[in-house]
């Protein structure tokens, strides 16, 4: 099964759109930060599309929210009556989706890193050691095109070359 591929702008588009609806009220402004920080680190990562760099930094922002964002809501959800309770429930729920969609825009984000080159590989098994020595040129045996080993670049049979400095 091949993973569908979700474009960037669209991954920082929901987020932005989900973010602004769950800062109109309740949550504090510690939340809009978090969150509109990573989205600009997101616009960067689009504006740069062979930058590595970009995407895994938009990539670690995201994880870093998935915990603020468990914090902010463990923290600042109330628990008594609000005057303006609607607003209230729309804005955190419309927060609780961001925080919801999260993991799957961080699998989304990865997968760009990977397609950019990125070589972070995660393994979430035991460590093993692979035997696989193809690749390896043994070093008792000399290639015959090279012949023999010459340093210092000089003819075998001849006068050193003088020194040019």
């Amino acid at each position: 099964m091949e993973i569908p591929a979700i474009n960037l702008k669209a991954i920082v588009l929901v987020h932005w759109l989900l973010t602004v609806w769950g800062c109109m009220g309740g949550l504090p402004g510690s939340f809009a930060w978090g969150n509109f920080t990573v989205l600009a680190v997101g616009v960067w990562a689009i504006a740069q599309r062979d930058s590595v760099d970009a995407v895994l930094m938009f990539l670690m922002g995201m994880v870093v929210t998935v915990l603020t964002d468990i914090v902010h809501f463990g923290i600042f959800y109330p628990t008594l009556d609000l005057p303006n309770e609607n607003r209230f429930r729309f804005s955190a729920g419309m927060a609780i989706l961001s925080l919801l969609l999260k993991p799957a825009s961080c699998f989304f984000a990865y997968q760009m890193y990977r397609e950019r080159g990125g070589d972070y590989n995660v393994h979430f098994g035991f460590p093993s050691v692979s035997r696989n020595r193809e690749a390896y040129q043994s070093i008792d045996q000399q290639d015959e095109s090279t012949g023999p080993a010459n340093p210092f670049n000089q003819a075998q049979d001849s006068k050193p070359a003088a020194r040019t400095y």
